[in-house]
């Protein structure tokens, strides 16, 4: 079963528009039939190009799916910029806004984000991009939470911060529970390990 997302067979678009379909495409694949099914031929068969299109663009598999991972990364720290820019200068303020952030991101790329997120575990290139864009992530999350701490947040406790959010937030994308659960979740963890003396 092809994806939802197809293009008009043979269409010339510029590189940037042929870019953002084949992202389109894949992000259907993984949403219909999951990581599994995602491969740069059928991409380009649901695309309606041909093969060495999709290779041009990817390289390879690998090169795909670090792109939508980092198509994802780059939504949650737009989407988390902006929040605590215009958020209150608090601990529960900063800790709110990590939360939905990660969940809101989480639930807007769907039930395909943790598919893309254990496939990039698969591969050590896959599982080192996965934690150069992690270490960005906690950094700023660091950096915003640190001016409120009791004490230094170190690596483990911003592990455990980014395990309950990666948690809880699949959990929501798979209907587990509530997204407005998953979020106080994460919250009430952030407040936890940020009081902490």
């Amino acid at each position: 079963m092809k994806p939802a997302v197809e293009a008009p067979t043979r269409k010339r678009l510029s590189k940037e528009d042929r870019h953002r379909q084949l992202l389109d495409v894949a992000w259907a694949i993984v949403r219909s039939a999951g990581t599994d099914a995602l491969t740069l031929g059928y991409v380009a068969e649901c695309a309606g190009v041909t093969k060495p299109v999709v290779y041009d663009h990817f390289g390879t598999r690998t090169g795909l799916l670090g792109v939508l991972y980092g198509e994802y990364d780059s939504l949650q720290h737009a989407r988390m910029d902006e929040a605590l820019r215009t958020s209150g200068k608090s601990l529960p303020a900063v800790a709110k806004v990590i939360a939905a952030a990660y969940v809101n991101c989480v639930m807007e790329m769907g039930r395909e984000m943790p598919g893309v997120s254990a496939a990039l575990a698969g591969s050590p290139e896959l599982d080192a991009l996965k934690k150069k864009h992690e270490a960005a992530f906690l950094a700023k999350c660091q950096a915003a939470l640190q001016p409120f701490a009791k004490q230094p947040l170190g690596p483990a406790a911003m592990r455990a911060m980014l395990g309950t959010a990666e948690a809880v937030s699949f959990a929501a994308a798979a209907g587990e529970i509530e997204p407005a659960d998953a979020e106080n979740e994460i919250q009430d963890t952030i407040l936890r390990i940020a009081r902490r003396t």
